[in-house]
C-alpha cells in the first residue's frame, strides 16, 4: 500500500511538472536560443583557431555534444527553481502534510525535471546536421537514454541543493555559481586531456564532464579524432552517472524528509 502510495504521488508530481513545462513556451524558446548562440556564434568563431591535422575533426563538431550537455544542465538546474515557488506559494507544504512519503516529491520532482530537460536535448539533435554531424538510428538511440541518465543526475543534485534552500535568490546565487563552473569543466570547449593537470583532477569530479564524454563517444565512434578527443570508456562514463544520480537522489529524498 505504501509503495503504491509512493509511486502515485511520484507520478502525479511527474505529470505536474510537465504539464507546466509545455505551458511556458517563453521557457523552451530561451532553453534553446542560449545553446544555439554558443554552437553557432562561438562554435563558428573559434573553429578557424583550433584546427588539427586529424582527418574528420571539425571545431564545430567537436563542441557540439557539449553543447546539447549544456542544455541538459541548464533545463535540469532551473527545473528545481519550482521547488522554492511551491514553498512560497504554499503547493509544497500541501503536498508534505498530505498521506504519500516525502522521498516521492523528490522522486517526481527529478523526474519531471529530467523529462523536460530529454525533451529540449532531443530537440537539439535534429540540428545535429548544423554542427556538420550525422547521427544514425543506433546512434540516437544511444544519446537519448544517456540524456536522460545526465538530466536525472542533475537534477537530483539541483533538488538536494533547493531542499536545503530558504529563498528564491539564495538559490540564484548557489545556481550560478555552481552552473558556470560545471559547464567550463565539462570539456566541452576543450578536451581533458589538454588540460593542466590542476584542471584535469577538477574535471574528473564533475558528473557532465562524464555526460559530455559518453556523447562524444557515441557520436565520434567511428572518427579517426576519437582517441583525442575521447578521454573515458563509455561504459565508465554511464557507471559514474549511475552512481552520482543513485547518490544525489538519495541525498534529495533524505534533505525532504527532514523538510518542516
Amino acid at each position: 500500500m505504501q509503495l503504491q502510495a509512493f509511486a502515485v504521488a511520484v507520478y502525479v508530481i511527474w505529470f505536474r511538472e510537465l504539464k507546466k513545462y509545455f505551458r511556458e513556451r517563453t521557457r523552451l524558446a530561451a532553453m534553446l536560443g542560449q545553446p544555439l548562440l554558443y554552437l553557432l556564434i562561438m562554435g563558428q568563431g573559434l573553429r578557424t583557431i583550433f584546427q588539427l591535422n586529424i582527418e574528420g575533426f571539425d571545431y564545430l563538431s567537436f563542441m557540439y555534444p557539449g553543447v546539447v550537455a549544456m542544455t541538459i544542465l541548464f533545463t535540469s538546474m532551473f527545473a528545481s527553481v519550482s521547488i522554492i515557488w511551491d514553498r512560497e506559494f504554499g503547493f509544497l507544504k500541501e503536498v508534505l502534510v498530505a498521506p504519500v512519503p516525502r522521498s516521492a516529491i523528490a522522486v517526481g520532482k527529478a523526474l519531471g525535471g529530467s523529462t523536460t530537460a530529454l525533451l529540449q536535448g532531443t530537440i537539439l539533435l535534429i540540428l545535429a546536421p548544423l554542427a556538420g554531424l550525422t547521427l544514425s538510428a543506433n546512434a540516437v538511440i544511444q544519446i537519448l537514454p544517456l540524456l536522460f541518465l545526465l538530466a536525472f543526475a542533475i537534477t537530483s543534485f539541483g533538488t538536494m541543493v533547493a531542499a536545503h534552500t530558504e529563498s528564491m535568490e539564495g538559490f540564484h546565487m548557489i545556481m550560478n555559481f555552481i552552473i558556470v563552473p560545471l559547464f567550463l569543466l565539462s570539456g566541452a570547449f576543450f578536451p581533458i586531456g589538454t588540460a593542466p593537470e590542476w584542471m584535469q583532477a577538477l574535471m574528473k569530479l564533475n558528473p557532465v564532464a562524464y555526460g559530455v564524454d559518453a556523447l562524444r563517444n557515441i557520436m565520434f565512434t567511428d572518427s579517426p579524432a576519437k582517441d583525442f578527443i575521447v578521454y573515458y570508456p563509455l561504459a565508465y562514463d554511464v557507471l559514474v552517472l549511475i552512481v552520482f544520480s543513485a547518490v544525489m537522489v538519495t541525498l534529495s529524498m533524505l534533505a525532504f524528509n527532514r523538510i518542516e
